[in-house]
């Protein structure tokens, strides 16, 4: 897989380690192996700018995606197709805020958001109670199956 990572911030994050988890999600969600992902890491004034132009809401947000050829996960017996997935674009001023209220590491957090950033590139959603719950269960699925994959020493 191809994965970009560009880290426009000015805050230092483990990109390798945002790069390996990604990998992982993809390789979990069957996406083809020659599929492209963009991971881009801004600054809250640009964050926000994406914001308002792309949802018409005030101020920085956490996570944004922006998918381009809608691809969707493989499934069992079936060859997936490859393609641009898109731009997930993380801010880890915001993510640090809320890895702070929810007491636990800006790493963490910044999983979380890359995670939930890809499952919205390949169509989950969680504007319907449905949605939200079958979304919620794979992120949490994924991010444990990291969890433990990472726990067990094997590369980042």
């Amino acid at each position: 897989m191809s994965i970009d990572i560009n880290n426009e911030s000015g805050v230092e994050v483990d990109l390798d380690g945002i790069l390996a988890l990604a990998g992982y999600v993809l390789a979990r969600m069957r996406i083809h192996p020659q599929a492209e992902l963009s991971l881009v890491l801004v600054d809250e004034p640009a964050m926000s700018a994406l914001h308002e132009q792309w949802m018409d809401e005030p101020g920085p947000t956490d996570v944004l995606s922006f998918p381009m050829d809608e691809l969707r996960p493989g499934r069992e017996g079936e060859e997936p197709e490859p393609g641009l997935l898109g731009d997930v674009v993380l801010c880890p001023q915001v993510a640090a805020q809320q890895a702070a209220t929810a007491g636990h590491p800006v790493a963490a957090e910044l999983d979380l958001l890359t995670t939930h950033g890809i499952l919205h590139l390949l169509g989950y959603d969680h504007a319907e109670p449905e949605e939200e719950h079958e979304m919620f269960d794979l992120q949490r699925d994924l991010l444990a199956g990291w969890r433990r994959l990472r726990s067990e020493g094997a590369p980042a």
